[in-house]
């Protein structure tokens, strides 16, 4: 069954770039992923964003109000009319009314902010993906407001996804450039950035500039790159494979808006401007944690600081290579995904086992807990855990997950085995430290609906020593009824069995 439809209020234009729009698409995609639907309302859409929303099938709703009372009343209309079962507010002009216009009018809110810009907060849930994000900024909430702080919720779009395995490979001497100043730039901070370049004493030196749909300054731009001489730049106009840039890349010159983030999971050195207020804290944090090199603000951002930061920063391996390792320390790509966790009230998130898990898995196969809960008390070698997993992982009879809070924490994990096309054996574990936390009936319960919804005619068996009387009450409150007791390898057990109910959708 689908989740509904999620309604975001953001816009893109020409003062206020795309950022809000960008990070909302991911939390779109993310929500799309777990077969929901998602709809943007906006007002005066720009012609490139509109595109972008629908290639990802993603309805755009214009809105058009004088004021930001009148906005709210015509978001809650269209929620209304779309059945929403969210809204998501993205923009510095929504404040405190807004959101209660929208809660009188019975809607549940995520407020996505960046620095408590709206003072009071009546929001069932309100992000803050910054790595600034301070809980501090929200003292003036409701009881029931739930704060997302930190870049564990950093929300990247689908393309990112697959590249969190991938590893930045540190030249002794950079010379790939990338230049991305938003989707406007209003300052037109990128014209001075081709020309650093042009100034940099390296004539193997490459750059791609990344203009955004919005930027007024195309003709200008495509001058001063056809008059840089003999390096090669390129200037690249509404790209979609931005991931795949960052990773030619061995240092970029950015805006220090939301591609920060996007640049931290990459792994990608970056020297900072902040072209907005709202930008300055967090590249400052990030140049304080050795994440990036922060040149300031738009005004006082100049060509020659770029030649100088930049230039030694192409040079430094050990440089390049310690920033790097600290981005990839501070972003991964769950932070959409941990966002719809919360939007649909699961503390936990099930992902597919990776090979780096097996380590992990064999500590926990290993615990002192599990051994005694098992058919086989007897320690697990390496070797043959091992062997093992790489036979599971190749198995398609067999799915295992894994389970996490939402700060990625990993909690534990299930399996199921399939022993025919309807009967199904699961196997389920909880990590030592999270144990008598109620993780193990989540994790069975919402392991059990994902097999149902998928095989509606599945059986699912399980078996519990006797004693067990935790593992038991975790089975039986998420619908396993016993069907008596049986012998599994000499030792007494349970077994417990469920089917998909009658009245289950």
């Amino acid at each position: 069954m689908g989740e509904g439809t999620l309604l975001i209020r953001a816009d893109a234009n020409l003062a206020m770039g795309t950022g809000h729009v960008m990070r909302c698409l991911a939390l779109a995609q993310a929500w799309q992923d777990i077969g929901g639907t998602a709809a943007f309302a906006m007002a005066d859409p720009c012609t490139w964003a509109r595109e972008r929303l629908m290639k990802e099938s993603v309805e755009v709703i214009g809105i058009s109000a004088s004021s930001t009372e009148e906005d709210a009343r015509q978001t809650a209309e269209i929620a209304r009319h779309q059945a929403a079962v969210w809204v998501v507010v993205d923009g510095y002009q929504f404040g405190a009314d807004y959101q209660r216009t929208l809660k009188s009018a019975g809607f549940k809110i995520l407020f996505v902010d960046d620095y408590g810009h709206a003072g009071c907060y009546c929001a069932d849930l309100v992000l803050n993906q910054n790595v600034s994000a301070d809980e501090s900024a929200y003292e003036h909430r409701e009881p029931y407001t739930r704060l997302l702080l930190g870049p564990q919720y950093c929300m990247l779009r689908r393309e990112f996804n697959s590249w969190r395995a991938w590893r930045r490979k540190i030249a002794p001497s950079g010379y790939r450039v990338l230049v991305t100043m938003g989707g406007s730039d209003p300052e037109g901070v990128t014209e001075r950035a081709i020309a650093a370049l042009n100034s940099i004493e390296d004539d193997h030196l490459e750059g791609t500039v990344v203009v955004g749909g919005g930027n007024p300054r195309l003709e200008l731009l495509e001058r001063a790159v056809a008059g840089v001489g003999k390096k090669k730049i390129v200037l690249r106009r509404d790209v979609s494979n931005m991931a795949e840039l960052m990773a030619w890349a061995d240092v970029a010159i950015s805006a220090a808006g939301t591609t920060c983030w996007e640049m931290c999971l990459m792994g990608l050195p970056a020297l900072l401007v902040d072209l907005a207020e709202n930008q300055t804290r967090v590249a400052r944090e990030l140049d304080r944690r050795g994440c990036a090199i922060h040149l300031g603000g738009s005004h006082d951002f100049s060509a020659e600081k770029i030649v100088e930061q930049g230039g030694r920063l192409l040079r430094s391996q050990e440089d390049r290579q310690a920033m790097s390792l600290r981005c990839r320390e501070l972003v991964d790509e769950k932070g959409a995904r941990r966002v719809v966790s919360a939007l649909r009230g699961v503390e936990l998130f099930l992902r597919p086992a990776q090979e780096k898990d097996s380590h992990l898995l064999w500590v926990w196969a290993n615990d002192p807990g599990v051994r005694a809960a098992a058919f086989s008390s007897t320690p697990i070698p390496w070797e043959q855990h091992e062997a093992w997993f790489t036979s599971k992982m190749g198995d398609p009879d067999c799915h295992l997950l894994i389970a996490e809070d939402g700060q990625g924490r990993a909690i534990g994990q299930l399996r199921t085995d399939w022993r025919s096309s309807e009967d199904a054996y699961i196997d389920v574990s909880v990590s030592s430290e999270c144990r008598g936390e109620g993780y193990g009936r989540k994790l069975i319960g919402q392991g059990v609906n994902r097999v149902l919804a998928e095989r509606r005619s599945a059986r699912l068996h399980a078996f519990v020593k006797p004693e067990n009387r935790a593992s038991r009450r975790s089975f039986e409150s998420a619908g396993f009824g016993s069907l008596g007791e049986e012998y599994v390898n000499g030792h007494l057990a349970i077994h417990y069995v469920r089917t998909a109910k009658p009245d289950q959708d």
